[in-house]
């Protein structure tokens, strides 16, 4: 017996009569693994081959899709069609000659997905908090993570929305914002800033203190690092969004990043904007998207990010920082 160069086997003219059982056999097991067997449903496929092996296919009638294994699932073919969601439409509308429906969680709750397939989701983690200390950078965006054409099995995913980092008040550094996630999809939280102290990584990292102080962090694929702080004692760098911060000068403290538009809606958005850092006598504007803005001297305290838009709070200069605006998830499927 003789296999052809992918390992199907197939009988020679050379092979004795007493040889062609094992033959057939070792043909059947092969069509087993790699012909794309049918089955009523996963529970019938399940029960015929409760040991798969990678690469092994099939296809389910119930739903007239194929699957490979891929070792520790089955997943759908390359190529498979649009998930669908049983939640009630935040909205609908067409682009490109194409309908689309999305759902838009403000808060935690759950994804409910009948239909296997691809899906756009936006996924933005809370903004981190402002500082109250002298000094304080602004808070940084929580992390954006946009993803076209993400995965989502039949099953319910859980939706978690991450509250923004808390103010700070009384001399102490701010706090990061809280992740958001929908099934394995996660946008970091946001970094809190730092006045006198270190500003700390997230999503986007939180601006740096003044003294020269180093922003935080960003998480790669979803922020940048905060902005440096001024290298005297009297301003603060920016929080870090898709677009980093603006370092403090003077006695003037650093404007937040920039966040990113996304219309996944239909309609163009701007969310997860870095917070202003505070200066000792003129404040900062937070970036576009939900940042807060930075206090001025003992007069003004930081402003809060924006809700649901993952914006870093503001700084305040020895005053109440303010809280980190919380995230959101979207998940947009075609219809």
């Amino acid at each position: 017996m003789a296999v052809t160069p992918v390992g199907n086997p197939y009988v020679e003219s050379s092979d004795l009569v007493a040889n062609y059982p094992g033959a057939s056999e070792a043909l059947a097991e092969r069509i087993d693994i790699v012909g794309v067997n049918p089955f009523a449903n996963a529970a019938a496929r399940d029960a015929a081959i409760p040991s798969p092996v990678q690469g092994q296919m099939c296809s389910l009638n119930d739903d007239n899709k194929g699957y490979r294994y891929d070792g520790s699932a089955w997943v759908l073919f390359s190529g498979a069609g649009d998930a669908n969601f049983t939640n009630a439409a935040t909205g609908t509308f067409s682009s490109g000659g194409i309908s689309y429906k999305y759902i838009t969680f403000t808060g935690s709750g759950d994804l409910i997905v009948d239909q296997a397939g691809f899906a756009d989701i936006l996924v933005i983690g809370g903004g981190g908090g402002g500082s109250s200390e002298s000094g304080g950078g602004g808070g940084g965006a929580g992390g954006y993570l946009a993803v076209v054409s993400a995965y989502l099995s039949v099953t319910t995913h859980t939706v978690t929305i991450g509250a923004g980092g808390a103010l700070a008040t009384g001399g102490l550094e701010g706090y990061n914002g809280i992740s958001s996630s929908v099934g394995s999809y996660f946008g970091v939280g946001g970094g809190g800033s730092g006045g006198q102290g270190r500003s700390q990584s997230g999503g986007s990292g939180g601006g740096g203190g003044h003294f020269g102080r180093a922003g935080g962090a960003g998480t790669i694929g979803q922020g940048n690092a905060g902005a440096t702080g001024g290298g005297g004692t009297a301003a603060s760098g920016g929080g870090g969004a898709t677009a980093g911060g603006v370092a403090g000068s003077g006695s003037t403290g650093g404007n937040g990043g920039a966040g990113t538009s996304s219309s996944l809606t239909g309609s163009a958005v701007t969310r997860a904007g870095g917070a202003g850092g505070a200066g000792s006598t003129t404040g900062s504007t937070g970036g576009v998207g939900g940042g807060g803005n930075g206090g001025a001297a003992a007069s003004t305290n930081g402003t809060a990010g924006t809700i649901n838009t993952g914006g870093g709070g503001g700084s305040g200069w020895e005053l109440n920082g303010a809280a980190g605006g919380s995230g959101l998830v979207i998940v947009r499927v075609v219809v």
